[in-house]
């Protein structure tokens, strides 16, 4: 079976923006509140952070659980694993994530500026240099036969749908509007040329973008 690269659970604006402007270390989306992009997430009863009991089912839950099906591997860019921008200028900064961060699989992190590895629990971060295409070559041998994820931000995906590489995207759109920041679309039907696209709206108020690999 084939290894698929999979974008899974992103989050958008109702006008297509995936992060905020000034993104920082108190604030990882810039101006967009991760909690008006993300709630349908949180409140679900499979939601991992859930430390009570409840949480809602059907199809928001179904795709909280989808998450990490057959997941063996994942890839970021630099901007996802934190705020620090150019050489780094120390190795203290392990991620937004503390001790156990929720992947349980290797993570390439894309960036110019190379750094070694290490492990936190279950997860290892590799730190690559790498066009699109060579990375996710390591990724999909780090996965033994598993799927990749490609987890973002905005510039990596855009950076692998320009390389024509991801065979399946779901995107949460949720029904605020941002204004300005980093734009995953003008319109989903941009990748219409590319993609198949089923759009199915959730009584949480975000709709469920699906798009496959013509």
């Amino acid at each position: 079976m084939a290894q698929l690269l999979r974008v899974q659970n992103f989050n958008v604006s109702s006008d297509g923006i995936g992060a905020g402007e000034d993104q920082s270390l108190e604030s990882p989306f810039g101006h967009a509140h991760p909690e008006r992009l993300f709630a349908w997430a949180g409140a679900t009863a499979s939601w991992p952070m859930r430390t009570d009991a409840g949480g809602s089912r059907g199809l928001d839950d179904y795709f909280t659980r989808d998450y990490a099906r057959n997941i063996g591997a994942e890839i970021m860019g630099r901007n996802k694993f934190g705020p620090q921008r150019g050489p780094w200028q120390d190795h203290d900064w392990r991620g937004w994530w503390g001790d156990e961060p929720p992947f349980r699989t290797p993570v390439f992190v894309m960036t110019h500026h190379k750094r070694p590895s290490f492990t936190l629990s279950d997860t290892t971060f590799h730190f690559v240099d790498g066009d699109p295409a060579t990375v996710l070559e390591q990724a999909r041998e780090a996965a033994q036969g598993k799927d990749v994820r490609l987890g973002g931000g905005v510039i990596t995906i855009r950076q692998f749908l320009d390389a024509g590489l991801v065979d399946t995207m779901h995107v949460a759109v949720s029904p605020v509007k941002l204004g300005s920041g980093l734009r995953l679309w003008e319109s989903p039907d941009e990748l219409l040329d590319r993609f198949h696209l089923e759009v199915v709206p959730s009584p949480s108020g975000v709709t469920h973008h699906l798009f496959w690999r013509k």
